[in-house]
């Protein structure tokens, strides 16, 4: 099976965003996503082309186009976040991301009404229904295939590093679950969801496709939900691991990490370098750390068993690229990873906030509504 591969401009860049859409008195979930499409719908197109359903109905996904910069991603999105907000508050709904909802249960949640959403429920029934979780997904582009699954590979050694920065899930329907990302969890229940398979190259990566599909395992490659995964018709690598983050400088920083790293590892395959590939175990260690403690947990670092704190980690990754975000014009973006790592993640925030109010996670709910707003804390 001959799976083409769109070729893209190099760390040329792609950001979704996946938006919660609450009741301004309840702050519950609530459905309104059609109408908010249909609103700001041009009158002259079939649907928006920058934003779109998602599974639930209480979900809008904003994405951008092909942006050469992190700043140019940012504003691509903050202008259909406009267009949403103006359309969710003549319903009285207001808008949110975290990786869950503090506390709205799933069973109360309409799908969407895109057949391909309801194929997916009927084809996983209970681990599709309660998919009650919100992601950023980062697009980097790649110029060749043969690049593609050594890039892929290499970048499993960041996904705890990408999913402690942005964890903020650490309730569920009301429950706080002792986790920093209950989403990763949850996500990771599907068959197809999870950590990639460290593949050989792009001749197996056909072969895998291949079997999935002629055994009715999937109907297309865009059923294969890995933390990160080759996405060939964008001509990307795409970095799925990340919670939902409630402001555009989390989404800022995700985006600059995401594009840095992909940018060097592609430099360092143009120098002739064979890219590492980390160990399954040590991969799968550090994410489950990640998904328990956040930005508290200690990262593994070698076969041996050696361990520093992920803050740590983060930092020196962060001191490593810099130099890689001045080419690519978004240092800036970069070094707000240091802000969210001393304020810490949206799961530590959300936590705050219900310790400071009696565990009433409506307060939670609030403090995402305002950060979405306003931004993080300087």
């Amino acid at each position: 099976m001959r799976i083409p591969f769109a070729a893209s401009e190099r760390a040329s860049l792609g950001v979704e965003w996946e938006i919660e859409l609450v009741d301004t008195e309840t702050r519950e979930l609530r459905s309104g996503a059609s109408e908010i499409l249909a609103e700001i719908c041009p009158p002259d197109a079939a649907e928006h082309p920058k934003a779109k359903h998602e599974l639930l109905e209480s979900t809008v996904e904003v994405i951008t186009g092909v942006c050469a910069t992190v700043a140019e991603a940012k504003e691509d999105l903050a202008g259909t976040v406009r267009e949403v907000r103006k359309a969710a508050a003549n319903l009285n709904l207001g808008l949110m991301c975290s990786g869950t909802h503090p506390f709205t249960d799933w069973t109360t949640q309409q799908v969407s009404p895109n057949p391909r959403y309801h194929a997916l429920v009927e084809a996983m029934q209970w681990l599709a229904r309660r998919l009650q979780i919100f992601g950023v997904h980062v697009h980097v582009g790649v110029r060749s295939p043969e690049k593609v699954i050594p890039i892929v590979n290499a970048l499993t050694e960041y996904i705890p590093h990408l999913l402690a920065l942005s964890s903020s899930s650490p309730y569920w329907i009301g429950t706080d679950t002792g986790l920093a990302s209950a989403r990763s969890k949850v996500f990771e229940s599907l068959p197809t969801a999870g950590l990639p398979y460290q593949l050989s190259g792009w001749d197996e990566f056909e072969s895998y496709m291949h079997t999935l599909i002629s055994t009715r395992t999937i109907q297309s490659i865009r059923e294969v939900w890995w933390d990160i995964r080759p996405h060939p018709d964008f001509g990307t690598v795409e970095l799925r691991i990340c919670d939902g983050v409630p402001t555009f400088d989390e989404i800022g920083a995700i985006a600059a990490l995401s594009q840095c790293l992909v940018e060097r590892l592609d430099r360092d395959l143009d120098r002739g370098y064979t890219l590492p590939v980390p160990t399954s175990w040590v991969v799968r260690e550090n994410k489950w750390r990640a998904a328990r403690y956040g930005l508290a947990a200690e990262v593994i670092v070698d076969d041996r068993g050696n361990v520093v704190p992920m803050k740590h980690a983060i930092l020196d990754v962060v001191e490593d690229l810099m130099p890689t975000a001045r080419r690519l014009d978004c240092a800036d973006e970069l070094a707000d990873v240091e802000r969210i790592v001393a304020l810490g993640s949206s799961a530590q925030r959300q936590r705050a906030v219900a310790a400071a109010h009696d565990g009433d996670l409506t307060k939670v709910v609030d403090a995402l509504q305002a950060e979405f707003r306003d931004g993080l804390a300087r």
